[in-house]
């Protein structure tokens, strides 16, 4: 994804002249996507079928399910988090994964393939292709990696991780980003990879980071795990592709 012009938000009118939907536009995957869709007035979802055919949609669930019922094909449900590290600092002790970590430019992508490709079984809603971890180690995906990303190693081998993007977005999504945590799968290893999140989050506040954000699929169970850790959630999207 590319970075988007913050400032900037199209509308599209009806025939009559009213407003009736406003959005970033930004190209995902090859094609024209509309961004944070707002619904101005009536008749967004008819609008949309019409005039952004062939486009990627990102707006509200209702939007979305107006979308799908239309006969948009869903592409992803998320769901938008922030934890905020100055109202309410994380514990400058995060507890201790009981194993070696190292920064992002420690390790290559050939070293993290392995631990993160089991992590992410082939029904899991968040899985992606080797193209797109190594995409996000080299910072081509929302931005750079920030100092508080970390990967735990075992004899040498790389086992969990998390990564932390500076990603210059539209509010909400914007600022430091974790865009991956992950974990070995093994028994072993079980609780590793909130570990590294509490990791990333104090090393945030130590940072004078203001907040970290993150976004997670509807499915995913690790949705508890960032809720334990203070994030709250911010919005629910749903992205969809309209038809051509």
């Amino acid at each position: 994804m590319k970075r988007v012009d913050i400032t900037v938000r199209k509308v599209i009118k009806d025939d009559a002249g009213r407003p009736v939907i406003s959005y970033i536009e930004d190209v995902r995957n090859g094609r024209p996507s509309a961004d944070l869709v707002e619904v101005l007035g009536p008749g967004a979802a008819d609008l949309i079928m019409r005039r952004m055919r062939g486009w990627s949609v990102v707006g509200s669930e209702r939007l979305g399910r107006e979308l799908i019922a239309a006969g948009c094909v869903l592409e992803r449900h998320a769901h938008l988090y922030t934890r905020n590290l100055t109202v309410e600092p994380p514990a400058a002790e995060w507890p201790d994964p009981g194993l070696p970590v190292v920064g992002h430019e420690k390790v290559t992508p050939e070293e993290v393939f392995p631990s993160w490709r089991s992590a992410y079984h082939p029904e899991h809603p968040d899985r992606q292709d080797d193209h797109d971890l190594a995409d996000m180690l080299a910072g081509k995906v929302l931005g750079p990696l920030l100092p508080c990303s970390g990967f735990a190693l075992d004899q040498g081998r790389v086992v969990a991780g998390v990564l932390v993007a500076d990603w210059a977005g539209q509010p909400p999504l914007s600022g430091p980003w974790i865009i991956d945590v992950f974990r070995d799968p093994a028994p072993s290893y079980a609780g590793l990879g909130s570990a590294l999140l509490r990791r990333a989050l104090a090393l945030g506040a130590e940072a004078g980071l203001p907040a970290l954000g993150l976004a997670v699929t509807e499915g995913n169970p690790a949705r508890w795990v960032y809720e334990r850790v203070g994030f709250e959630l911010v919005l629910s999207s749903i992205r969809v592709t309209v038809p051509n």
